[in-house]
């Protein structure tokens, strides 16, 4: 007779293809019935907080329905910082995790429920006889408001008999949302009628019109008025022109391009919160400049914004492009009139800093020329997420993901890795991490080396230092001895588990890359490039940051 593990295993199996995590008494039955009575594939990662970061990053990379799963108590603590990134970058996912029994708490259980809330979760227990329908709400929230969800298993009511499987019922989804009555469609003929007036017209768009899907339609609306367009960070490669595109707005952003967006007389800005990375501090705009946003939130998200439109992001696009068409628009000839290419040139730095140790922006951008074509770049927190953001362009969206930076965390960078190489398996994966962050994560470089192989490689720039810590802080005087860590050998750490590791000391030693990537993946092992780089150095959104806060 299946078991009420059983009967959630069944009812999870056709919204995801992944199941990432580590076993433990709490979650023994559910994984058992995973592995036995579903194609459902499992990859045990080493740490808990790696189960729900590659869960995670597979979802942001592949834009399915991420699953993860831990034991009850301290298993489920361990989740609990990745659980927050997960809530704050608004990843639909599913976290199956053991509970205490039905007869109440033993003296090790730890009220996770309120711990789940206390970061924005919410959870849903399921019992011997609601074990299929209890799946599909919880999978039906995730989905719905696009935020992680745990599905509790009581410890006594995992293994026992709940009958027959039966048919699964469909989760409900909302339709998408489109402007409401007269009042929306009077903002959606106001953008349209800005833009067929403006002269210098400028279209930014962040994740949320990634996930809209609302591309193709964006880049229509570009051509019809000769907008420049620019991206948020999570919204990199999303316009079809690339040739008319600024790149990343904000302290990412070349200086170059960022003073011609300020020459923009009106700016509409799509699926993006505009917060205060992407606004530089409130200075990407001109005072002069009208702003329009566009968003599935309640309200405008900044005060520069001077129309809002609640709704999807395709749906308001087309409705833009269709009023357009109405009004007889022609494009502007601003972008024409404009040399982007040359405005998003950066900085290759000086190869080796004052100190005698690499440039880090030298370091980014002969890796950038060197690295695979086809990749995805994940991404550790810390001072160095300039560089890859910076020097290494990606296709789309969905190959380039920063996970723990919603959430200002470091050590989530490992276990990215392993999410990110099954959700894209032609794919190289390429890990940005830090020393800090590396040491962090470091039980699960066993499972980005065993996941991902050849497919997978990381840099870790290695300037013995917090440099985030030392740049803000040592700045202002404050005791420098916490911001250190002794010099790691990451090359060495590396050929523990069976990587490639290679210390580059001089812009020469990256040459391993070039021939690395050269080889065919199933001949080559994952790739650790230990980067000596200097702290002396300081990325220019972090210069941004330092002035915002003098």
């Amino acid at each position: 007779m299946p078991s009420v593990s059983a009967h959630v295993a069944h009812a999870l199996a056709p919204h995801v293809d992944h199941v990432f995590g580590v076993m433990g008494n709490g979650n023994a039955y559910f994984l058992d019935a995973l592995e036995r009575s579903t194609s459902v594939a499992y990859t045990a990662v080493r740490h808990e907080a790696g189960g729900v970061v590659a869960a995670d990053a597979y979802h942001r990379a592949s834009g399915r329905l991420a699953a993860a799963t831990a034991t009850y108590g301290a298993g489920f603590t361990n989740t609990v910082t990745a659980l927050a990134e997960a809530v704050q970058a608004e990843v639909p996912l599913v976290l199956i995790v053991g509970d205490e029994p039905t007869s109440g708490p033993r003296p090790w259980d730890v009220d996770q429920i309120a711990l789940a809330s206390a970061v924005g979760a919410r959870t849903y227990t399921v019992g011997r006889t609601d074990a299929v329908a209890t799946t599909v709400i919880a999978i039906e929230h995730a989905l719905t408001y696009r935020v992680p969800t745990v599905l509790a298993l009581p410890y006594d009511v995992a293994a026992l008999a709940a009958g027959p499987l039966p048919e699964i019922p469909e989760p409900v989804l909302p339709p998408r949302q489109a402007p409401r009555g007269d009042f929306g469609a009077g903002a959606v003929r106001e953008i349209a009628t800005a833009l067929a007036a403006a002269e210098r017209p400028f279209l930014l768009a962040g994740r949320g019109a990634w996930i809209s899907g609302a591309g193709a339609t964006l880049g229509e609306l570009a051509d019809l008025t000769g907008a420049v367009t620019a991206t948020t960070t999570l919204g990199r490669g999303l316009f079809p022109r690339s040739e008319f595109d600024l790149g990343v707005t904000g302290g990412f952003g070349a200086e170059g391009a960022m003073a011609l967006v300020r020459e923009a007389d009106v700016a509409v800005v799509v699926g993006a919160s505009l917060n205060q990375f992407t606004m530089r501090f409130g200075d990407l705009f001109a005072p002069g400049t009208r702003v329009f946003q566009v968003d599935v939130a309640a309200t405008a998200t900044h005060p520069h914004v001077g129309g809002y439109v609640r709704g999807d992001a395709e749906v308001v696009a087309r409705g833009v492009v269709d009023e357009l068409v109405r009004l007889g628009a022609s494009p502007s000839g601003w972008r024409e009139s404009v040399d982007v290419a040359s405005l998003c040139a950066y900085d290759k730095g000086d190869g080796v800093a004052v100190d005698g140790r690499l440039d880090p922006r030298s370091v980014a951008a002969r890796v950038g020329e060197l690295l695979p074509e086809d990749r995805v770049v994940v991404s550790d927190g810390g001072h160095f997420i300039g560089w890859a953001n910076m020097y290494w362009p990606v296709a789309s969206p969905d190959r380039m993901m920063m996970v723990g930076t919603a959430f200002q965390s470091i050590g989530l960078g490992w276990p990215s890795v392993p999410g990110a190489a099954l959700a894209r398996p032609g794919a190289t994966v390429v890990l940005t991490t830090g020393d800090g962050g590396g040491l962090m994560a470091l039980a699960d470089l066993e499972s980005a080396v065993r996941v991902a192989g050849g497919r997978g490689m990381a840099v870790v720039w290695n300037d013995a230092a917090y440099g985030a810590e030392v740049n803000l802080y040592g700045l202002k005087g404050l005791a420098r001895e916490p911001m250190l860590i002794p010099e790691v050998d990451f090359a060495a750490l590396a050929a523990g588990v069976g990587a490639e590791g290679v210390v580059v000391r001089e812009l020469a030693d990256l040459d391993r890359l070039a021939s690395w990537a050269a080889q065919p993946a199933e001949s080559r092992d994952f790739l650790v490039l230990d980067c000596r780089v200097s702290g002396s150095v300081v990325a220019p959104y972090q210069q941004e940051i330092i002035r915002a806060n003098s």
